[in-house]
Parts: C-alpha cells; structure tokens; sequence
C-alpha cells in the first residue's frame, strides 16, 4: 500500500500536478543537501519522494496557492 494515499493528499492539494511540481522539488532539496525536517526514523518511506509526500501531509511544507 502506498503511503500517505492520493486520496489524503488532495485533501491538502488542489491539484494533482501542483503535488506532483512540490513533491518533486522537495525530493530534490533532500537528494542535494540531505536536509529531513523529521527525524530518519519517523518516515514510513525511505526514499526522497515519498519522504517528500510524507511531509506535505504533516504540514511541513506550506504550499502557495496563488501560483
């Protein structure tokens, strides 16, 4: 099963393809610098994108909506 659902995440986003563009951007600033805003072993994933999604659903990353 896939973690955290879609379904949760549009709850959050408007749009697939604005979730998509941020989840993709913050996975790159977690391969380039390494930086977590959890702890290692709070993440139910271990890769950067579903690390990525995990914390958009905890509120970690705020998300403009006027773009």
């Amino acid at each position: 099963m896939i973690y955290p659902s879609i379904d949760k995440l549009l709850t959050i986003v408007d749009s697939k393809y604005k979730l998509v563009h941020v989840a993709s951007q913050r996975s790159k600033q977690i391969l380039e610098n390494g930086y977590l805003q959890k702890e290692e072993n709070e993440y139910v994933n271990k890769r950067a994108l579903g690390r990525a999604l995990e914390e958009v659903e905890s509120g970690l990353i705020k998300i403009n909506e006027n773009n």
